[in-house]
């Protein structure tokens, strides 16, 4: 895992450095740097090494020097890739680095290469010939990517901060994104906090030419939802089989390391299944598990990961916190993330990163089982809540929000009443709305009052409404997968793990995010993901063999921390000087505050967002 940066036209050595230098985090090991004078382009990386640790050294170029390359991540097929292209006459100067495999790909397949890739990537190729730079991200945007193109200076790097070290770069503050920011919790792809720059979102590749100043976006690859169309009478076996074996090899891909390297393991049943498929192939004696409590009970989870970590054999590592006082270290975090971002589970996972880095380099998470097996809570609500959208008046609707809205306010997770007022606030919506607006900060009108300019909730949600729209299959989970598949997945999950690990150095791989186990995922129908009620119903019927029953059916929790509570008791405060950096309005953020803390109303991700930005606008 590694850290790439990179510009063409103005700028100097100087401008390199201070953008590599202000990743140290993502590759602590090694920096390097590359420089054609001619054409004024500039290449610089910092390596965490994992692979071919003597020879994979970056930049990177090819033998005859026309082809150079900065990447961060991993190839999991590199040495098929490897095998495909020896035999087509590639030569190899490095032993088994997976850069080189890109080098090589590139120059016999072209642009297109990239749909052979399984893996987590982005990098930029430099081909000095066709004078181009070829960028581009792996296809759910597990590694990230920004660029900017000002006054003929196109600039990319792996995080906003080092682009803000380019010194003729102009960076200022999006309205767009923040009211996006309160929106959503995140903010999506391509849209970053700054007004001139982008992220490439995942799934994409670009195309930069040094000689015409041209940039073209292009879509490689995209989720399609396709349900088979013949089901077997034994597709619960037979579907859960493959299953298996596809989880079973993906795992298997994901333990390629020349270092250290453990799992994050909840006792959820995502980690569970990584953990008992890598203990399969690597042996309990080399594998270790990672796991972090709280002293609050209705936040931790430990007992669950030490049954599994038990069951398995692995060499378990279990750190026991206080909530609040871990509470202590959001400024911190937010200060050290490149753009604001509103998920309060932030915390635990740097948490859980900073724990496990500790003893090992990289660890296998359980990232995408939720989105591609219909695991989050709202894939419940969407029944009752078509069947209510039928069949209740608006007017009726109006009443029976209002005294929803009288029910008291508990900051328990996933309260009740949370749940509750979430779904018939969704409900004011149409249908395409439903799962941005029940994870919503803030809605419209509120926005246009926090923001004092007009909301229009087209623009606001586009993302949403395009990720509905995406989806052919007319079930409703279908289009709401899509949804957290293509946006919340991106734009929040894998952001989250990327942040929080790479702040310790930790590259963190995410086994059910293969393309060979999603590429058949995607095929399932729906209601084998959701049946009666039961979220992720086949996965749990195919891990039956594999997992016991106390760990396949107990209540999800979530890694959440009690955001609602420290703010009504002021254990977590956000402050006026907090508020007044953000240059919103004033007399409406402190009346929510006032509200929240008085107990008349739960505005926990509102406060939360309002936290993060305020304190990464200190930094």
């Amino acid at each position: 895992m590694c850290g790439i940066a990179g510009f063409v036209g103005t700028g100097t050595r100087d401008d390199i450095r201070r953008m590599t230098g202000a990743m140290e985090h993502r590759g602590p090991d090694a920096e390097g740097f590359w420089h054609d004078p001619a054409a004024g382009v500039f290449f610089g990386h910092r390596r965490l090494s994992i692979l071919d640790i003597a020879g994979g050294a970056q930049p990177m170029s090819s033998v005859d020097g026309k082809l150079v390359i900065v990447f961060n991540g991993e190839i999991y097929n590199h040495l098929e890739l490897r095998g495909e292209l020896e035999r087509e006459g590639a030569r190899f100067s490095t032993d088994h680095s997976d850069t080189e495999v890109l080098l090589h790909g590139y120059r016999l397949w072209g642009d297109d290469f990239v749909g052979r890739l399984n893996g987590m990537w982005s990098f930029a190729i430099y081909d000095r010939e066709r004078g181009r730079l070829f960028l581009s991200r792996d296809r759910f945007g597990k590694k990230p990517l920004f660029y900017s193109l000002q006054k003929g200076v196109f600039a990319f790097a792996s995080e906003l901060s080092a682009l803000r070290k380019h010194g003729t770069l102009n960076l200022s503050h999006s309205e767009k994104a923040l009211k996006k920011y309160f929106a959503y919790g995140y903010i999506p792809a391509p849209h970053t906090i700054f007004s001139e720059v982008s992220k490439l979102p995942g799934g994409c590749s670009l195309v930069y030419d040094l000689r015409t100043g041209d940039l073209r976006v292009s879509r490689y690859w995209d989720l399609e939802i396709e349900p088979f169309e013949q089901v077997p009478d034994n597709a619960e076996a037979l579907w859960g089989e493959q299953i298996r074996a596809l989880l079973s090899a993906s795992v298997k891909r994901r333990l390629m390391s020349d270092v250290p390297l453990g799992v994050f393991l909840s006792g959820g049943i995502d980690s569970s299944a990584v953990t008992a498929y890598a203990v399969q192939h690597a042996g309990a004696e080399r594998m270790k598990t990672f796991c972090i409590g709280f002293t609050e009970a209705d936040f931790d989870e430990s007992r669950y990961a030490s049954r599994v970590a038990r069951l398995f054999g692995t060499a378990h590592r279990e750190e026991i916190l206080s909530m609040e006082m871990a509470g202590g270290l959001v400024p911190e975090l937010a200060r050290r993330l490149d753009e604001p971002m509103g998920d309060a589970s932030l915390l635990p996972t740097y948490l859980l990163a900073r724990h496990t880095r500790r003893e090992v380099t990289v660890a296998l998470g359980g990232d995408g089982g939720d989105e591609l097996f219909a695991g989050y809570d709202p894939f419940r609500a969407l029944k009752a809540a078509a069947l209510y959208d039928r069949a209740v008046p608006k007017p009726l609707h109006k009443a029976i929000s209002l005294l929803a809205g009288r029910l008291p306010v508990s900051h328990g997770h996933m309260s009740l009443d949370f749940r509750i007022k979430r779904t018939l606030m969704g409900l004011d919506h149409p249908a395409p709305l439903w799962p941005a607006i029940w994870m919503s900060t803030l809605l419209p009108g509120q926005l246009t009052e926090l923001f004092g300019t007009p909301t229009d909730t087209e623009e606001l949600y586009e993302e949403a409404i395009a990720s509905w729209d995406s989806c052919r299959s007319p079930d409703l989970v279908d289009k709401v997968l899509c949804f957290f598949t293509k946006l919340y997945l991106q734009d929040d999950i894998l952001v989250k793990g990327d942040r929080a690990s790479m702040m310790v150095s930790l590259e963190v791989r995410a086994p059910f995010l293969d393309i060979e186990l999603v590429d058949f995922v995607r095929r399932i129908p729906a209601r084998f993901k959701l049946r009666r009620g039961t979220t992720k119903y086949l996965l749990k019927k195919a891990l039956e063999p594999l997992l016991p029953r106390e760990i396949l059916h107990r209540k999800k929790k979530g890694f959440g921390i009690p955001v609602g509570a420290w703010l009504k008791k002021r254990t977590l405060v956000v402050t006026q000087e907090e508020m007044a950096r953000t240059g919103l309005n004033m007399s409406f953020m402190n009346h929510l505050y006032d509200d929240h803390v008085a107990g008349r109303a739960d505005h926990r991700l509102f406060l939360w967002n309002l936290k993060m930005l305020g304190s990464w606008l200190e930094g």
